[in-house]
């Protein structure tokens, strides 16, 4: 009677190669870009903050701030929501970094949404609230 067991073995090795050849090709990045340097800005803070890339957050609390400024507390409650989402929706991936700096900026965040969500808000407090929030972020920026 004749063992399987070498054609069994075979089988193993030639599907052992092919499972490599193919995850192999998986880890390999799609495309090379074409400026190194970036890709390399891309996954670093411009900033230098241990979070990552805090812009697009600064970016919004500035666009709030304007609206205060130019006193459109209603604008800015609305346009405040778009920092409220995005920041909730990036916590997962932004906690882990620096927990402490991040538990910094939520605070000034709530209390940005606080003061322009009052029942009737006040523009001395709001632009307060923003003004320590644009200052938090800013703190980050040496935070590296």
């Amino acid at each position: 009677m004749r063992h399987p067991q070498p054609l069994i073995r075979r089988i193993g090795i030639v599907s052992s190669i092919l499972l490599l050849s193919i995850t192999a090709g998986c880890s390999k990045p799609a495309d090379k870009p074409a400026n190194l340097s970036a890709a390399t800005a891309s996954t670093q803070s411009p900033a230098g903050s241990k979070l990552g890339d805090l812009s697009p957050f600064q970016s919004i609390a500035a666009d709030v701030s304007a609206r205060v400024a130019n006193n459109d507390l209603s604008g800015a409650k609305t346009r405040i929501k778009d920092l409220e989402t995005s920041w909730d929706s990036a916590e997962a991936g932004i906690k882990p970094r620096a927990a402490s700096d991040w538990h910094v900026l939520d605070k000034a965040i709530d209390h940005a949404l606080d003061a322009l969500r009052a029942d009737s808000p006040s523009t001395a407090e709001c632009k307060a609230a923003m003004d320590n929030l644009l200052k938090a972020f800013d703190s980050m920026k040496g935070n590296s």
